[in-house]
């Protein structure tokens, strides 16, 4: 009997504990390097997230993603355990090859601990099993993922300074002040390189851009997904757009960045960002349909968005639990190509949730 009761208490103590208290995100704090390189775990949720176009020895366009995620847990901090799961570390991986069709991709998951599954707190260093993101004492990162139909051994060369989002990195993502994460990014990273598709060997080369974002909450209530748009154009600057829709479609929250070839940063408020859908994908699996070709306005400024294969859609259910399309696209303004990037759209199979 007085087992069956230390096992109700228990129980109720699970049952009624207080919900975790995470970090929040407060305006005016100001980003430092290369300590915010590295994680943050009193933070619910962080990612590192590089996407890029790469050209082959013989002409071949690909697009790669390779993002890496923390998640804390509702477990309890203070437990000493090293099996304890108090932060969770996913990998999402894709490569875009028109050659094939369709997008390749991969996911992990799992606790970490055990140096098998890491975020580290000084620097870019995140790992999960063969997976690895790491920024080395020169600047540059190192990429290496070795999934199951592809892998990609890949070096980051910065030729910028971070971009700041938002107001010096405070970037809100509602209407509410406390909707809102740290973010920068690093666009144009000079990369060079090999992947490996399907037991081929290609050496490739390109450019990519990494982003850094952590929160605690981001979305309102009312939130069903993003659109984001982060493109190296090729005068050397950099454009960053993103949209928050509600459930009802309408444009709940949006901002965007362009930096200039010369270093001038220019911020755009919700009401000078607007993305307008040009043709749509159905996908033959989830049955969603994306907005895979965009007008997206920033300011007087008008670039179409178009995609390298309309294919792009990634199911992560088993790892994040989302379905989301992540691709590569071209950017065009004035009827003339003006750059290259990734166009992210969520919510589009069923609200997203962080």
């Amino acid at each position: 009997m007085r087992s069956v009761l230390i096992l109700f208490l228990l129980a109720c103590q699970l049952v009624f504990a207080a919900a975790p208290e995470y970090a929040p995100v407060r305006p005016g704090v100001a980003l430092s390097f290369p300590r915010d390189f590295g994680a943050h775990p009193d933070f619910k949720t962080e990612w590192w997230y590089a996407t890029g176009w790469l050209r082959t020895a013989d002409g071949r366009q690909l697009g790669y993603q390779v993002t890496f995620f923390r998640s804390a847990t509702a477990h309890d901090t203070a437990n000493p355990s090293q099996f304890a799961p108090k932060q969770l570390i996913i990998g999402h991986a894709a490569v875009s090859d028109p050659a094939i069709g369709k997008l390749l991709h991969d996911q992990r998951s799992a606790r970490e601990g055990f140096g098998l599954a890491y975020a580290s707190v000084k620097d870019t260093d995140v790992k999960l099993d063969d997976w690895h993101m790491q920024r080395r004492a020169d600047g540059r990162y190192l990429v290496d993922v070795r999934a199951a139909e592809f892998s990609l051994q890949l070096v980051l060369e910065p030729t910028q300074a971070p971009l700041l989002q938002g107001e010096n990195g405070f970037s809100q993502k509602g209407p509410r002040p406390e909707q809102a994460s740290y973010y920068y990014s690093k666009p144009q990273l000079r990369t060079s390189g090999a992947l490996v598709i399907k037991g081929k060997r290609v050496e490739a080369s390109g450019m990519t851009w990494l982003d850094h974002e952590w929160s605690s909450q981001v979305l309102d209530e009312n939130a069903s997904g993003w659109d984001w748009l982060g493109a190296n154009l090729d005068d050397g600057s950099a454009l960053m757009a993103f949209q928050i829709r509600s459930k009802q479609g309408a444009k709940l929250w949006a901002h965007a960045t362009r930096r200039d070839a010369s270093g001038k940063i220019t911020h755009y408020a919700p009401d000078q960002v607007s993305f307008a859908p040009q043709a749509h994908w159905r996908s033959p699996r989830t049955h969603a349909e994306y907005p895979v070709a965009s007008r997206i306005a920033t300011g007087t400024a008008v670039w179409e968005i178009e995609p390298l294969q309309q294919d792009q859609e990634l199911d992560s259910r088993r790892s994040t639990g989302a379905v989301y399309w992540e691709g590569a696209v071209t950017v065009r303004r004035d009827g003339k190509t003006a750059g290259h990037g990734y166009l992210e759209l969520t919510g589009y199979v069923r609200p997203m949730k962080l």
